[in-house]
């Protein structure tokens, strides 16, 4: 029996042969991270390799880092082992990780989704031996709709806030899901104002070239009188804040994979819940999994048990892997 190409440790998913981890949860001497996503991409570790387009918003995220860039399908060797990034498709600068140890390849793939967006880095499948694959939403209910379809409900939504004369407040991560809700938003209706968190992502990734809608910073001195017709954008926590009350009478809406679950809408006491998702569903989970060719499948964060159960029923060698990931649309859930 060989070693295996990655092992599972305390600190995260390790690779003996390279002298690696991938997306640690505590602090490492090298640290290969697949986005910036801050269940993904945590402070403390020594050095850093990630795609040349996720490393920026690190930096903004964590600071003065030591971080190293590979271009989507660059072959690196790191120890005995061949490392190479591979599209995601989740949010801007997202990679799986493929590595290659004695013939042998693993697939890591940290967050994805197979809809390209227009926004990130369209996923490409990647084959390997063993998969290790996210089911965030590994139910068969969570069944996406089209984009355009959203857009246009989103649309009609914050038309209808301002004829009622209500602001249209906007809750969704800071990270990917705003700047893909921002290019489905019609600049006809008003203008956007972003929550700082939003719009401190928004300048990092304006900065590496890609091609957002204007915006406006909401600051201590921004009256809502001067933007008439505006819709609000900000991170999920500032949803029923001081913050956000500062806008007058207001409709929220959440934008979240979890909002195809009824109670989980309840929960969250918006008055509009769209479905959207920078996750694969359930029918993209099982495409994703099928075009690997891998014969073994190691499942994580999401509903974990039941989607290894329901491979393994059909013929996949599947286990549950244990991690410390989930904060972004994870916590949507949990808040709820």
């Amino acid at each position: 029996m060989r070693d295996p190409v990655l092992t599972f440790t305390d600190r995260g998913i390790y690779c003996p042969a390279g002298d690696f981890f991938i997306d640690p949860w505590r602090p490492v001497d090298r640290a290969l991270i697949t986005h910036g996503h801050a269940d993904h991409a945590r402070s403390g570790h020594a050095r850093y390799l990630a795609t040349h387009a996720a490393g920026p918003v690190m930096r903004h995220r964590l600071g003065e880092i030591v971080i190293e860039g590979a271009d989507y399908g660059e072959t690196l060797r790191l120890g005995d082992a061949i490392v190479s990034f591979h599209p995601a498709g989740h949010i801007p600068g997202s990679a799986q990780i493929r590595v290659e140890v004695g013939g042998e390849v693993w697939v890591v793939s940290g967050d994805y989704k197979l809809l390209d967006d227009g926004l990130s880095e369209p996923f490409e499948p990647v084959r390997c031996h063993t998969f290790i694959s996210e089911c965030t939403f590994g139910l068969p209910v969570f069944k996406w709709t089209a984009q355009e379809v959203v857009a246009r409900d989103l649309n009609d939504w914050w038309r209808g806030c301002v004829a009622e004369g209500r602001t249209a407040i906007l809750g969704a991560y800071s990270l990917g899901k705003a700047q893909r809700l921002m290019r489905m938003l019609d600049a006809e209706i008003g203008p956007i104002l972003t929550h700082g968190a939003v719009e401190g992502t928004n300048r990092v990734l304006r900065d590496q070239g890609l091609s957002l809608p204007d915006t406006v910073p909401v600051t201590p001195e921004t009256k809502i009188k001067d933007h008439p017709g505006a819709l609000v954008l900000a991170p999920p926590a500032a949803l029923g804040s001081a913050w956000a009350r500062r806008f007058g009478p207001a409709s929220t809406g959440f934008a979240s994979g979890w909002m195809r679950l009824r109670g989980v809408r309840r929960r969250r006491a918006a008055d509009r819940g769209f479905v959207i998702s920078d996750h694969a569903d359930w029918p993209g989970l099982l495409q994703a999994i099928t075009d690997t060719g891998a014969e073994n499948v190691y499942v994580t964060h999401g509903y974990t048990d039941i989607f290894a159960r329901w491979l393994n029923d059909r013929g996949w060698n599947a286990k549950v892997l244990p991690t410390e990931f989930g904060g972004d649309e994870d916590e949507a859930e949990a808040a709820a």
